[in-house]
C-alpha cells in the first residue's frame, strides 16, 4: 500500500488506440494550500481525455494529485501544471482539464485547460431524437 505522495505518474498501454472514445475521471478530494495564506484549497477535478498511445494508470494518479497537498499553488497555475504533467504522460490526442475549487473569500473559482495534438479533430456528436 502506497504510504506517501509521489509525482511519478504510469502509463499502460491503450486497449483501442484505433478509436477515438473519452475518458473521462472526477477527483472530488484535491487539495492544495493558498499560496498567500497558507490555508487549504479544496477542489474537485474532472479530467476527459481521449488516449493516443497510453492511458493514465489510476493508482498513480491519485497518489499524484496528493503531492499538492502541502504545496502553495494559485489555482490557475496547479491546473496547468496538472494538465501539462498529464499531457506530457501520455500525449493524449485531446485532453481538459476542469478544476472546481471550492468557495474562497465569498469567490467560487473553475479553471478550464485544455491540449490536443496537431491536426486532431473531434468526431460529429451523435444526436438521437
Amino acid at each position: 500500500m502506497t504510504s506517501h505522495p509521489s509525482t511519478d505518474l504510469e502509463t499502460f498501454p491503450n486497449p483501442a488506440p484505433d478509436r477515438d472514445y473519452t475518458i473521462r475521471m472526477q477527483v472530488p478530494e484535491f487539495t492544495c494550500l493558498c499560496p498567500k495564506t497558507g490555508q487549504p484549497d479544496f477542489a474537485t477535478l474532472e479530467l476527459e481525455y481521449v488516449a493516443d498511445r497510453l492511458c493514465v494508470e489510476l493508482k498513480s494518479l491519485k497518489v499524484y494529485i496528493w503531492s499538492f497537498r502541502d504545496r502553495g499553488a494559485f489555482h490557475e497555475a496547479v491546473t496547468n501544471e496538472i494538465a501539462d504533467r498529464l499531457a506530457s504522460a501520455t500525449q493524449p490526442r485531446f485532453l481538459r482539464l476542469t478544476a472546481r475549487f471550492n468557495v474562497r473569500g465569498g469567490i467560487y473559482t473553475s479553471v478550464v485547460v485544455e491540449r490536443r495534438q496537431p491536426g486532431w479533430q473531434p468526431v460529429s456528436p451523435v444526436t438521437l431524437s
